[in-house]
């Protein structure tokens, strides 16, 4: 199979077409330089943190301590304060509900704040002294959480690792626990109904000689033990703010039955085994996505998993208030320099923690916040499709006529056709043709690639 790479590739066009927030306003730049608000804080600098990120991070939200502790664990997680930089009603924090997420394309990101806060005062660098709002989390050989803390304090990252680096093998006394904790938590979460859905994601990087292409990429081990440590988080900030009937959580109902059924339809096609009485989590814990078959099945697996959303509750308990991927309640708070909603809910857990009021600015932002994050969410799986299809659609233009082997992993309805995944290259894409069967393997022929419209199909061969 030839390789897949393009010289150029004008991701400014996505930009013109689906639009970019306007730049910061001068007055939000100068309240995004101003030294933080003056809070209480206990002085964590003497705890050896550590940040794991994707290589050349720069916004680095969250700092890691995590160590066994007799039979159990001992969890120190900083989080970058970002509400200490941001002033209530000032003019970063309306620009900054505006855009809701940071976007991310290939040739840069346009930022949730100004890289002056989020790759500057506020993101938690090696060798800086930062503000952060610390969890200390006590949890028992089943990772259980025993004690949870968490407030205000003044925190030093030692170093800077990467996922790859960390799997290579640099292990840190900070990281010392994190394999044991990451294991341990993963099955948990498949124990209790979750689904740790490792789908495979389609990534467009830069070649060594400045050009483009298209990978696919699955998480690497020492990643998926830090998200790990992010859903505990996450779980002891809903159970806090459960407690006190006010706050905002990251929720996802229960998938569907029929659902289910057609995913257990189509293992058989993709070579997947499904015992009688597993779960569609014990069944996709079992799985290499490394295989183009069983990337296939996670594929079409993901289905389960949409109809995420936020439910924001100030009047006590929502109705909904569980995370069916996760398995248990669960909330949005480690990541605020990328994502706003994690802002408003770290504010929550620390009045309700120390027994302090919810601030009014807080309360007052808290209702419209769920509709906030959908269209944040919206916009950035358009820039994030947008630039896949395009790559796709220039990688794939001289090839137009070539046969492919593929995997259907999704039908439209009507008999209309549906989406393939190619073995080889990384490519999904729209497949003409009526018949199609989800987890269907099949030889496909490309007949469009057009870089002006990015439209890539298939029919079958």
């Amino acid at each position: 199979m030839r390789p897949l790479r393009a010289q150029q590739i004008d991701f400014g066009a996505i930009r013109a077409e689906l639009g970019t927030p306007p730049d910061f306003t001068p007055e939000a730049l100068a309240e995004a330089a101003a030294p933080p608000a003056a809070h209480d804080r206990i002085d964590l600098t003497s705890v050896p943190f550590v940040t794991v990120d994707p290589p050349g991070s720069k916004d680095l939200d969250q700092a890691l301590h995590l160590v066994r502790d007799g039979d159990g664990f001992l969890l120190r997680y900083a989080i970058a304060d970002v509400a200490a930089f941001v002033r209530p009603g000032g003019a970063l924090e309306r620009e900054t509900l505006a855009r809701g997420v940071t976007l991310y394309l290939p040739d840069g990101r346009i930022p949730l704040h100004p890289t002056v806060l989020s790759e500057g005062a506020a993101s938690l660098l090696p060798g800086e002294t930062r503000p952060a709002v610390v969890w200390t989390v006590h949890l028992d050989a089943d990772a259980t959480p025993l004690d949870v803390r968490v407030e205000r304090a003044t925190v030093r990252s030692i170093a800077q690792l990467s996922y790859p680096e960390v799997d290579a093998g640099t292990c840190p006394e900070a990281l010392s626990g994190l394999a044991a904790f990451g294991a341990v938590r993963g099955a948990k979460q498949i124990e209790r109904g979750g689904i740790d859905l490792d789908v495979p994601e389609q990534e467009v990087e830069r070649t060594e000689d400045g050009g483009w292409n298209l990978v696919l990429r699955a998480q690497t081990v020492a990643e998926k033990a830090n998200a790990q440590v992010s859903l505990l988080t996450g779980e002891c900030a809903a159970t806090l703010m459960l407690g006190a009937g006010v706050g905002l959580l990251r929720t996802l109902p229960p998938a569907a039955p029929e659902d289910v059924d057609r995913l257990r339809a189509v293992a058989p096609g993709l070579g997947v085994d499904w015992p009688d009485g597993a779960t569609p989590g014990q069944v996709v814990a079992t799985l290499d996505p490394t295989d183009p078959r069983a990337a296939a099945f996670l594929d079409v697996a993901a289905t389960l998993l949409r109809g995420a959303g936020y439910t924001a509750f100030t009047d006590g308990p929502p109705a909904q208030a569980f995370h069916a991927g996760v398995g248990a309640p669960y909330a949005h708070v480690t990541a605020p320099l990328r994502r706003l909603a994690d802002r408003y809910a770290t504010e929550v857990c620390l009045a309700v923690f120390t027994g302090a009021p919810v601030p009014p600015w807080v309360l007052a932002a808290l209702p419209e916040l769920p509709a906030t994050m959908a269209s944040a969410t919206r916009r950035a799986n358009e820039f994030d499709r947008a630039v896949v299809d395009l790559t796709e659609a220039v990688l794939l233009a001289d090839r137009v006529g070539e046969e492919f082997d593929a995997a259907v992993v999704d039908v439209a309805g009507e008999g209309k056709g549906g989406t393939v995944a190619l073995d080889d290259p990384p490519v999904r894409a729209r497949c003409a043709g009526p018949g199609l069967h989800a987890g269907e393997r099949l030889r496909v022929r490309l007949i469009e690639a057009e870089p002006t419209t990015r439209r890539v199909r298939f029919q079958p061969a």
